[in-house]
């Protein structure tokens, strides 16, 4: 007995070690990126950084302002694009779950998670930009938007079915109607838990890059009309990356540092609103 007991119990000492080791290797790597932004990006980073446009190509100087208002606009429109449609087709998904409309955008959402951005790109760049025969932020919004939907859709789902459903019960028990009963019970129930999937949606298609070059383009210069080129952190920070100037490389990691800090804050936000969601429980 003693002997059995021993070797379960080195056994568990054994997986423990095997599991720290694990945790280690993913969080190393993301300590070494962070700490080479940061010790490359910082020396780029000023007030002209976050108040200036870019300078003449080969100048040193100049900032990437345009660049973070058009990323924040592109996620603005996304958002509102893609946020109501997966906040109700979640909810559709949890309150109705066996039904054939159900079962085929559970499928389509799944599957949708796994394309490529770059098709997104495409698709958006069929739709909008071929007929208005230009690049806009429109485009770049719808495209980000429907990469945005099916992870709202998926996190939304699966935080309403958490809901108690004596929840439900109690106030179809009152005579409320069963959509009231999700609009005005359900959802408010689950908000806290609907806006962490929303913040991580978000915090996915911040960084990307791809879908922009076929739908935003980029823009040198301030721009807000949406049916116009619009400048965004991945689009700038690509296109400084690859120039031949050295100021526009230090820049390029600026930006890069800007954004995975700003990924970095929705995810915390994200984590504190999962947890306040945990103790309301």
């Amino acid at each position: 007995m003693d002997r059995r007991y021993r070797f379960r119990r080195a056994k568990d000492r054994g997986m423990v070690v095997v599991t720290f080791l694990c945790t280690v290797a993913v969080l190393v790597p993301l300590f070494l990126v962070l700490g080479f932004l940061a010790r490359t990006g910082v020396s780029a980073l000023n007030w002209d950084f976050f108040t200036e446009i870019p300078g003449a190509a080969g100048e040193p100087g100049g900032g990437m302002a345009n660049a973070i208002a058009g990323t924040i606009l592109l996620i603005t429109l996304a958002g509102a694009m893609g946020i109501p449609i997966g906040v109700l087709g979640g909810t559709y998904l949890s309150e109705y779950p066996s039904t054939r409309l159900s079962q085929v955008t559970r499928f389509t959402a799944d599957v949708m998670n796994g394309i490529p951005s770059i098709v997104m790109g495409l698709f958006a760049y069929v739709l909008i930009v071929l007929p208005l025969r230009h690049f806009s932020a429109l485009a770049g919004g719808v495209a980000l938007g429907v990469m945005l939907i099916p992870t709202v859709v998926r996190t939304t789902e699966e935080i309403v079915r958490l809901v108690p459903q004596s929840v439900r019960e109690a106030s179809l028990a009152l005579g409320i109607p069963t959509w009231k009963t999700t609009m005005r019970v359900v959802i408010p129930t689950a908000a806290a838990g609907i806006v962490t999937g929303i913040m991580v949606g978000l915090a996915r298609i911040a960084g990307e890059t791809a879908p922009l070059l076929f739908t935003a383009f980029g823009n040198r210069f301030w721009n807000w009309d949406i049916l116009q080129p619009i400048a965004a952190l991945p689009l700038q920070i690509f296109a400084y990356a690859i120039s031949p100037f050295d100021d526009w490389h230090r820049q390029a990691w600026a930006g890069a540092l800007v954004l995975v800090t700003i990924v970095l804050i929705v995810n915390i936000a994200a984590r504190f609103a999962a947890n306040r969601q945990v103790k309301l429980r």
